[in-house]
């Protein structure tokens, strides 16, 4: 398209004038990897924060009985709300929007051994929805099932760090462990995405546990699902709950403190509608800094036209035609665009590779930074794009300039 004239003449140009070249570039640079910089540092903090919502359903709700702080209906303040299996059932069968749901029995002490193996893992007494609403993941075997809490069966699911403390090598499908004394079956491994901790947990039927471990019918929480309701549909359900349980242990619906609840959906989407308005935010500075770049590179090429103003004369009356002149201001500024737009990409992702290869996989509020590489291609096109109209406008100038008036400058 371009003769090597043409690159020669640029090159030429380009390292007469090496300070303005870098000065020119530089801009360009700093704009394409402020932007990364800004991306990555975005989406760090973005996957930071999500691990936080790892461990759960973000669609989940939990309530937790708490002590009431008024009186009502001759109830005397602080009593302690304690659920029990009437109380899941109204949950998990007479509350619309509720899909999973899963009830949790505390089991005191932890102490659970296998032959001369040993270890304090912690104890879940559970329902089958559990695995949905912790997204556990069975590996081998299977999770509690409901014949397992209709038959109060002792059966248990183990992590997989369990596995590895008490069995080692050895097979644990089938073997009985020991928790506090009762043995219980092993039916299943594992993995669930909260990390190590939640690797180390096995899962008990609540059923049997309530009835093993003196529990009788108490539930100590409850946590179920709500589908894909929105913010108000979950806060309706809420409120529900709220109602069911008030009207069943006597306190009054507004008491905030007589059970609480932790809304999934709520703080998912608080931190999803925060972490929109970071990402616009950082846009609108990057593609600031990115303007600024080429405001710039419009400044200089104009400044290049005006000291080559008698250059351009002279061609002109030697028969250079306004397209090649054109052309020539405009490679120039390309040229300098598309390398240093390189550039600037290739530092930002660098160093936002090396950022994420110092943080430890499981650190919260800020992991994994990244950039959508296509993002990052794109918004470098867009600059040279952006750099070429900003030649054009000098270049324009220059093609229109009369021989015998650029001859005459001085």
């Amino acid at each position: 398209m371009f003769d090597r004239d043409n690159w020669q003449e640029i090159l030429h140009t380009i390292s007469k004038n090496k300070l303005r070249t870098f000065l020119t570039g530089f801009s360009v640079a700093w704009g394409i990897f402020m932007l990364i910089i800004l991306l990555g540092a975005g989406s760090g903090l973005s996957n930071g924060v999500k691990l936080e919502f790892r461990d759960a359903a973000t669609n989940s709700i939990w309530v937790f009985g708490g002590q009431t702080s008024e009186p009502y209906k001759g109830m005397k303040p602080g009593r302690y709300i304690q659920f029990d299996n009437a109380d899941f059932a109204v949950i998990k069968n007479d509350i619309a929007g509720v899909e999973k749901a899963s009830g949790r029995f505390y089991v005191p002490g932890s102490n659970v051994t296998y032959k001369k193996e040993s270890g304090d893992f912690g104890i879940r007494t559970v329902h089958p929805d559990h695995q949905y609403i912790e997204k556990t993941r069975t590996i081998v075997g299977r999770f509690i099932n409901e014949i397992d809490i209709k038959e109060k069966r002792k059966v248990a699911s183990i992590g997989t760090l369990v596995k590895k403390t008490l069995f080692k090598d050895e097979d644990p499908m089938g073997k009985y462990i020991e928790v506090n004394g009762v043995p219980f079956k092993v039916i299943g491994i594992f993995e669930d995405e909260g990390g190590e901790n939640e690797q180390e947990m096995l899962y008990l039927p609540i059923s049997t546990a309530q009835m093993v471990f003196n529990g009788q019918d108490r539930i100590n929480q409850m946590m179920f699902t709500v589908g894909d309701a929105s913010i108000e549909e979950s806060q309706l359900i809420e409120a529900e709950v709220r109602k069911k349980m008030a009207v069943t242990h006597t306190f009054n619906p507004k008491d905030e403190r007589a059970i609480r609840f932790w809304n999934n959906v709520e703080e998912f989407m608080k931190f999803n509608n925060l972490f929109e308005n970071i990402n616009l935010f950082i846009w609108v500075i990057g593609i600031m800094t990115i303007i600024a770049g080429i405001v710039g590179i419009s400044n200089i090429m104009m400044i290049v036209v005006k000291e080559r103003t008698k250059e351009i004369g002279i061609r002109k009356a030697l028969g250079a035609t306004p397209l090649s002149i054109i052309k020539l201001i405009i490679m120039e500024s390309v040229l300098i665009t598309a390398v240093s737009g390189y550039i600037g990409l290739v530092l930002g992702v660098g160093l936002i590779e090396l950022v994420s290869s110092f943080i430890p996989p499981d650190t919260q509020f800020f992991n994994s930074p990244e950039v959508n590489f296509n993002v990052a291609i794109t918004a470098t096109l867009i600059l040279v794009i952006a750099g070429t109209i900003a030649g054009l406008i000098p270049a324009t100038r220059a093609a229109a300039i009369k021989p015998i008036v650029a001859l005459r400058d001085e």
